[in-house]
């Protein structure tokens, strides 16, 4: 909550709280929630809070803004008057500038339903809760005291977010909970005038107990890439892991991509992971969101999946070929960088969803959408800064380059040195060849092994995991990838690879389709190199079928690989078959 500086008449009946819900380095999105916390209807509502200098709101919804100086007024909208006991409602804005809101007002008294004191500063954030005396159905909770100027009245305990007590000491034990399920626990301090200070960093507590055993499918992983963005374009939601039965035969998933900017881990698009409201057909629980809920979107979605599924595992991954340009200044100061990915995992609305965090650099110490020249040791470097904050209970991961070739991306950072810090690498042994080379020669996108005309040595598999393990890295720590999508040229005569083409075939993108499209589309008439490939008209694809998948993974069993992971869910067909191909090729 934003703290007070000015008296004001209370207004202990509602509350109001600020989130800066989107960054985008020249802009932001910001979100207030005004909710009634008394015992009869509030009839209406004005919001008042101070921006510095150089900050502005530039477009507002759900509310009536104006401004006068720096102080900005927001109005409640016809529809919105009497707000139920109980209820809250949400207005929005767009803003420029880096600063913050300070000085808020509700109804001309204090923000956070308390009075505001002349001189009286609101409190510090406690200690992060330590847990103790875990149980099937509980858990003890012991923190520091908050410094304030006055003293401090009582503590507010969160858990996953919402207010569960009050409590007057520095201890609490939770009760009724449920066995074998993960919790994220924070402490707020409330001081003598009512006044709340910052929110304390999060601990998770996983009660003992409940039906958590290994993983159903052996002890190698089965990762999938759940894209934010799915949810638009090809209206993939968590809910189809469930509907196609593929939520029973993986281990994790990686949740993609958050942004990587101004040296900081970013929430990238904060209405598909927080913000949409999903009804009871569409949600994995089959209960609908309700408007005023703290969590929605993928995130809660994601918390619904785990519920039903605890063996699943999911980790938020940041960057990706469109952020990796932010790694350089990231890895510039990796500690600080490291520090505030690790606030945004444990961000009190969502701790309990995420259990690792991975890091998709493309490419460290070589290019990729950008070039990056931060040097050789720079990949380990950041690595180890995620580590040391992380620490041992959280998975931390890359995906990497598996360009084998000599002198190749494999060559230009340390991978050896940095494995030592990381659960497992995601090699990305697909994305070969492709219409980038719009005239040819066609090739198979994820060739396991070389083959007799392939058009770059290493450009394949086989050699980029033997170039990794000759690196030091043990071969339990590396995943070997599939792309459950096609890459395909048109204008093309020749089936056999090696032929000539005059662009990229059409698909979602130009050259690139989803296997649950080309299975149908364009069959498979032809392997090589233990990958399938597709003449049909004058169109050549290239992909992995289940055959070829159930032979890559009896390679990667045969090397000693930790497992497989996928790029990405929603190229599957509807009944998750390229996902069985890979539970069973591993078992």
């Amino acid at each position: 909550m934003v703290g007070l500086a000015t008296p004001a008449h209370a207004a202990a009946s509602a509350t109001a709280t600020y989130t800066k819900t989107q960054d985008w380095g020249s802009g932001f999105e910001g979100k207030w929630t005004v909710k009634n916390t008394g015992t009869t209807n509030l009839a209406s509502w004005t919001v008042e809070w101070t921006f510095p200098t150089g900050t502005q709101v530039t477009s507002s919804w759900d509310a009536d803004v104006t401004r006068s100086g720096q102080t900005w007024t927001a109005k409640n909208k016809s529809w919105q008057t009497n707000l139920a006991p109980g209820a809250s409602v949400t207005f929005g804005f767009n803003g420029s500038g880096p600063g913050a809101p300070s000085d808020c007002k509700l109804n001309g008294g204090s923000c956070d339903g308390g009075p505001v004191v002349p001189g009286d500063n609101a409190p510090g954030a406690p200690g992060t809760p330590v847990a103790s005396d875990i149980t099937n159905t509980g858990a003890k909770l012991t923190w520091t005291a908050a410094s304030d100027d006055k003293g401090i009245k009582n503590y507010d305990v969160l858990r996953d977010g919402a207010k569960v007590a009050t409590v007057t000491g520095l201890t609490f034990t939770d009760s009724g909970l449920t066995a074998g399920t993960d919790y994220s626990y924070a402490v707020q301090a409330r001081d003598t005038a009512d006044q709340t200070g910052p929110v304390s960093t999060s601990v998770r507590v996983r009660t003992t107990g409940g039906t958590v055993d290994p993983p159903p499918t052996g002890d190698k992983i089965k990762l999938g890439y759940f894209t934010e963005w799915g949810i638009y374009g090809k209206n993939y939601h968590v809910k189809n892991l469930v509907t196609s039965g593929t939520a029973s035969k993986i281990t994790h998933i990686n949740y993609s991509f958050g942004n990587v900017k101004g040296g900081k881990c970013l929430l990238d698009d904060a209405y598909a992971a927080t913000d949409k409201a999903y009804t009871a057909d569409q949600s994995v629980s089959g209960v609908a969101d309700t408007w005023d809920q703290p969590l929605r979107g993928n995130f809660n979605q994601l918390r619904q999946l785990k519920a039903k599924y605890p063996h699943i595992k999911v980790l938020w991954s940041f960057g990706g070929w469109t952020y990796s340009g932010g790694f350089a200044e990231a890895a510039a100061n990796a500690a600080s960088f490291a520090k505030s990915c690790k606030a945004l995992v444990e961000d009190p609305r969502w701790a309990d969803v995420f259990d690792g965090i991975d890091i998709d650099w493309e490419y460290p110490n070589a290019c990729g959408l950008t070039c990056d020249t931060s040097g050789y040791d720079s990949y380990p470097k950041l690595m180890k800064a995620l580590r040391d904050e992380f620490g041992p209970s959280y998975l931390v991961t890359s995906a990497i380059t598996a360009d084998g070739s000599a002198g190749g991306k494999i060559d230009k950072a340390d991978y050896g040195t940095a494995a030592q810090y990381q659960d497992w690498y995601n090699v990305m042994t697909y994305d070969y060849f492709g219409a980038w080379a719009a005239q040819g020669p066609t090739a198979p996108h994820s060739p396991l092994t070389s083959y007799a005309g392939i058009p770059q040595a290493g450009f394949n598999s086989a050699d980029a995991i033997a170039k990794l393990k000759a690196k030091g890295v043990p071969a339990k720590k590396l995943l070997l990838g599939i792309g459950f999508y096609g890459r395909g040229w048109t204008g093309v005569s020749q089936k056999e690879p090696g032929g000539t083409a005059t662009g990229p075939a059409a698909g979602i993108e130009p050259g690139i389709q989803d296997y649950r499209v080309l299975k149908t589309s364009c069959p498979a008439n032809g392997l090589i190199a233990g990958t399938a490939y597709a003449h049909c008209g004058s169109d050549w694809w290239s992909y992995d079928t289940p055959a070829t998948i159930a032979t890559k993974m009896s390679w990667a069993k045969s090397q000693g690989l930790g497992g497989a992971f996928f790029w990405e869910f929603s190229g599957d067909t509807t009944n998750g078959e390229l996902a069985t191909a890979i539970d069973s090729g591993l078992k």
